[in-house]
């Protein structure tokens, strides 16, 4: 089983929920008289397999503890003794989180048992669910289980047996998860740094209490597995060597097979014919010979081909391609542009290189998510894999467009889940085309790991609150909803499908496009900058190709507008104070407003008024240059200073999220070494002349 990992959501948590029922509550006496187990897995307790075991302590069960928990010396007579509990304990738990209710209790009573057996003991990591409904509503008059149960509408299941506890809590801790998400304690960790409070009850409980544990850094140290970082470097267009050679379903084989031949190829595509692109490749065609003979190569390619060909966007990752064909068991696969069409393939051949670990799988477990707790599940190694590559010296910019690529993936995977949920409802299909877009830093695969939702949809037809738009409104909320569960929280500013001003028809959105052009206060545009970076994550993607092109020559033609979108985004507050020294609060400086916000909009405004049609920051500012639009030396500077910036972002989010900290754009300056501070200064410095750069090159 694998180690957990800090940023999984609390939903996807991989646990066992325990209760001891024991001889007292003085832990140095306290002896085990029952235990009760069950594992919790994607959101559900299994009930089935549940450990539930009388043990022997020993001694004479006194009378006093009879009468809580009904277990008496008849009842054990016979029972297995401690350490064979203790045993049967560990091999059911294995290395998943140990959940329980004043866990520190039953933690403190086995480090004891074990003491008395000779058994090693190590602290589990753990989660307290008195200590989480503390959190989650401090306003409760008591966090005993029933004040806690009855706040959740939670159903005591045989109080003060083990097992039934366990059971209590169980669903306790589940109905906590959403109220904790409230508070902003959505992964393991987080949560793990609310429990660390246990340790400021320690002196009210006699005898002692055992402290939660998390994982120690040197722990984290030796889990960072190293990491091919080439497939997270380098986009499936780089490698792609496999052109598209169409060939006719009614083809002869032996055509075909010449025609792979002479191209030296080893895939034939045929074309659409209702189920989607069919592929033959050179082996189907060895295959239809061993079985048939020469007989075979008269008949049909069409016969032999596989439909649909499976397919990856050209822009993505290399490691999204080596995932798949090693989920899908192919060699094959179909390579899409953005519009949507076939461009080229890519085969086992082209990646014989790379190999297909739990890393790189990391695209395909989102895609292949069945439900919402297995998505939190999946997303939960982001971190980790991002970790793994800052560790390799992958630049930031390559790994920020990792997590973008995972961020569209998660997304596009709860609007099929969502698609899944309305069918059962009796919604059915999507009443007209669509595509899911995901904006902003998403859109221009800059996402670092302080992750919020901004996505909208657009669809082929209908009015406002009519039909469809009803409809894509309910799939808007749960998708939302979904990217909501699993640590990818709303968009405080409402950016969101869910929400009317961010769906609409192809029509509607021209309407909302050209009346921003018209706007005439900064005020009315906020948040409609992040609109020009869409990209198309799920349905229909030339749906979304032909809204950002014709947005995108309208605001070209409208200097108004771009010197207004420049206004909305606000004056550059300098980070510097007195003798050049940087500003912190709380020892910590804010890069995104400081630095990262002022460039990214300095080169989306620039990039529309020169009709430069590149999403992320580099590339825009690089296209400045090749175009001689201002000074090459400016705009390689600010190049450079975006890096430097996401590095160091990156890093504090890494850290924070190990921490227990929901992550953020803040760094903690005095943490950086001396040439860490020294070079973000210089890059602070060169992103100061943003507003006189857009100035000059506006015109």
């Amino acid at each position: 089983m694998a180690r957990p990992l800090p940023a999984t959501p609390l939903i996807a948590l991989d646990a066992v929920v325990l209760d001891l029922e024991t001889t007292g509550l003085d832990v140095r006496s306290a002896r085990i008289v029952q235990v009760g187990a069950v594992r919790l897995s994607e959101g559900h307790a299994a009930e089935d397999g549940a450990l539930s075991l009388l043990v022997d302590p020993g001694e004479p069960i006194p009378p006093a503890s009879t009468a809580i928990h009904g277990v008496g010396n008849d009842a054990v007579a016979g029972a297995p003794g401690p350490s064979e509990a203790l045993a049967q304990i560990a091999a059911f738990a294995g290395e998943r989180i140990v959940i329980g209710h004043t866990i520190g209790f039953d933690l403190a009573v086995l480090k004891a048992e074990s003491a008395r057996a000779g058994a090693p003991w190590k602290r589990p990591r753990s989660l307290d669910t008195r200590v989480l409904a503390q959190v989650a509503n401090p306003d409760l008059p008591g966090f005993g289980m029933e004040v806690i149960a009855g706040w959740l509408g939670v159903r005591l299941r045989d109080r003060h047996s083990a097992i039934g506890d366990a059971l209590t809590t169980a669903d306790l801790f589940l109905a906590l998860i959403p109220h904790l998400r409230d508070r902003g304690i959505r992964t393991l960790a987080e949560a793990e740094a609310a429990c660390k409070r246990l340790a400021d009850a320690a002196a009210a409980q006699p005898g002692g209490w055992e402290e939660p544990v998390v994982a120690p850094r040197a722990e984290r140290e030796r889990g960072l597995a190293r990491i091919d970082s080439y497939p997270y470097r380098h986009r499936i267009a780089d490698v792609m060597t496999s052109p598209v050679l169409f060939g006719e379903a009614a083809m002869p084989l032996v055509q075909a097979a010449r025609q792979m031949a002479d191209q030296r190829i080893s895939s034939l595509i045929l074309p659409d014919e209702g189920e989607g692109y069919g592929i033959v490749t050179e082996r189907d065609v060895l295959r239809a010979i061993a079985r048939d003979g020469a007989a075979a190569l008269d008949r049909p390619v069409g016969a032999i081909a596989t439909r649909p060909l499976r397919t990856v966007p050209a822009e993505a990752f290399i490691y999204r391609a080596v995932g798949r064909m090693n989920r899908l068991k192919v060699r094959h696969l179909g390579v899409r542009d953005e519009a949507g069409a076939l461009v080229g393939a890519i085969s086992a051949r082209d990646l014989l290189r790379l190999r297909a670990t739990e890393a790189i799988s990391l695209g395909d477990a989102i895609d292949d998510a069945r439900n919402v707790a297995a998505l939190a599940a999946a997303w939960a190694r982001l971190p980790a894999v991002a970790e793994s590559l800052v560790a390799e010296d992958v630049d930031a910019r390559a790994i920020a467009g990792v997590i973008s690529r995972e961020l569209g993936a998660a997304t596009r995977q709860a609007a099929v889940l969502a698609e899944a949920k309305l069918r059962q409802e009796g919604l059915g299909d999507p009443p007209v085309p669509y595509a899911l877009l995901v904006l902003g830093s998403a859109g221009r695969g800059e996402s670092l790991l302080a992750l919020d939702q901004d996505n909208a949809i657009v669809f082929a037809e209908g009015e406002p609150d009519g039909p469809e738009d009803r409809y894509f409104a309910r799939l808007g909320a749960e998708i939302a909803d979904a990217l909501h569960a699993i640590a990818v929280p709303y968009c405080k500013g409402g950016v969101m499908a869910r929400n009317p001003a961010w769906r609409g028809s192809l029509a509607t959105w021209h309407g909302r496009v050209a009346s921003w052009l018209e706007r005439s206060r900064p005020e009315d545009l906020l948040s409609v900058d992040i609109f020009f970076d869409l990209r198309a994550v799920h349905g229909e993607s030339g749906l979304a190709h032909r809204l950002l092109a014709d947005a995108q020559e309208g605001a070209r033609g409208s200097l108004a507008f771009l010197k207004l979108l420049a206004e909305a985004g606000g004056k550059i507050h300098s980070p510097f104070g007195l003798f050049g020294a940087l500003r912190t609060e709380d020892g910590r400086l804010d890069l995104k407003m400081s630095g990262l916000f002022p460039v990214v909009t300095a080169a989306r405004i620039l990039a529309i008024r020169h009709g430069i049609a590149e999403r992320s920051t580099p590339r825009r500012l690089e296209g400045l240059r090749k175009r001689q639009v201002g000074a090459g030396a400016d705009l390689e500077r600010l190049v450079a200073a975006h890096a430097v910036l996401l590095k160091r972002v990156l890093a504090q989010q890494i850290e924070d999220i190990h921490d227990g900290v929901p992550p953020s754009n803040k760094v903690k300056v005095k943490a950086l070494g001396r040439a860490e501070q020294s070079e973000l200064k210089d890059a602070l410095a060169a992103i100061g002349q943003v507003p006189h750069i857009v100035r000059d090159l506006m015109f």
